[in-house]
């Protein structure tokens, strides 16, 4: 069984390596996915695996790396679709 989530984390999200310890995180765990900044300042990923490892991804996400500030991080479940290959850290958006 997979799971696909797409996430938006907000606070001090940018400028402390949250998008290259999130992948770091999800190839651990064995994840694809993506992410990336966001002009209001926060972070969008896209995850896809299976739920206990995305449960795990999800717990990492509400705290960030140990320079962030995590303020917000919202959740949103979508139907899998198996279209990610690894996990990639994208332009800003």
């Amino acid at each position: 069984m997979r799971q696909r989530v797409h996430v938006w984390v907000s606070g001090r999200v940018q400028g402390v390596y949250f998008r290259g310890t999130a992948k770091t995180q999800a190839m651990e765990l064995g994840l694809a996915g993506w992410a990336r900044n966001l002009a209001s300042g926060g972070v969008e990923l896209l995850v896809e695996g299976p739920p206990e490892r995305i449960a795990q991804f999800l717990a990492w996400c509400r705290s960030g790396p140990p320079l962030a500030r995590v303020d917000e991080c919202r959740v949103v479940e979508e139907k899998p679709l198996g279209d990610c290959v690894g996990f990639e850290v994208r332009r800003s958006h």
